[in-house]
């Protein structure tokens, strides 16, 4: 009998302890996880009323949210006496697995970095990549890009996507080159050029240096085409292309071919 009250009451005992370390371990990590979205909220605001990057913003966030949720997590574990040089032995052994398991998302990681560091684009930035992929930078996070596409949609692109293909930011240089193929009758090539100047020259959105310029490039069967070189502010660059070939009379002009460059 005493044996067995012994057992007994080593039962109750170990089971209040059990319970009483779950309790407070959940309460622990839900106070965490509460408390780093109230923190990364927090720095997020802050951050916003300064003139820190709007690319970096959302990353500093990231990184104090999880510290503090790691936190949270290594407390709640430590109820059960598991201690930090154990998680980080047993982390170190399934290093290999945790690595191959998470390849991809590792390399969106890495790559985030490396586009945060190297800065191939920003914040505001339209960009192009391969295939379906451009849009203006709306937020760069350490797994994915999201963009606004030009009919408004969302897009988020994997990181490891953008870092690893060529890409075309559209928004990298304060000027960008109007480009525009007219194909023209052979009789109206003297007209054509004179009317694309005169419309050139009282366009004082088109900048002077680099010079523009108006050449025939080539002759076709069905005319004469000549092609304009003008240079813009990046922000105006849509404007003056779309005014600069609606002004051209259909008398002058048979087909139009734009060639955009940044």
């Amino acid at each position: 009998m005493p044996t067995t009250q012994y057992t007994w009451n080593w039962l109750v005992q170990h089971t209040l302890d059990f319970g009483l370390d779950t309790v407070l371990a959940a309460v622990i990590l839900i106070v965490g996880w509460w408390l780093s979205n109230r923190i990364s909220a927090l720095v997020m605001r802050s951050l916003s009323r300064t003139s820190a990057d709007a690319t970096i913003r959302p990353v500093l966030a990231s990184i104090i949210e999880w510290s503090v949720r790691l936190l949270a997590l290594t407390a709640a574990l430590d109820r059960f006496g598991v201690r930090t040089t154990s998680i980080v032995a047993a982390l170190g052994a399934a290093g290999l697995a945790i690595g191959l398991a998470l390849q991809g998302t590792l390399q969106n990681i890495a790559a985030g970095f490396m586009i945060l560091l190297l800065r191939p684009f920003k914040v505001g930035d339209y960009i192009e990549g391969a295939g379906v992929i451009a849009g203006t930078v709306k937020e760069i996070s350490l797994f994915y890009t999201r963009l606004n596409k030009a009919d408004g949609q969302g897009m988020f692109v994997p990181n490891s996507q953008l870092w690893s293909s060529a890409i075309t930011n559209y928004s990298a240089n304060s000027t960008r080159r109007i480009e525009a193929h007219l194909v023209v009758p052979h009789t109206e090539v003297a007209n054509a050029i004179a009317h694309l100047r005169m419309l050139i020259d009282s366009d004082n959105r088109i900048l002077t240096d680099p010079a523009p310029n108006v050449v025939v490039s080539d002759f076709t069967d069905v005319g004469t085409r000549i092609t304009v070189y003008a240079w813009t502010q990046n922000a105006d660059f849509l404007s003056v292309k779309s005014e600069l070939l609606g002004q051209v009379p259909p008398e002058l002009k048979k087909t139009v071919v734009i060639t955009q460059r940044a």
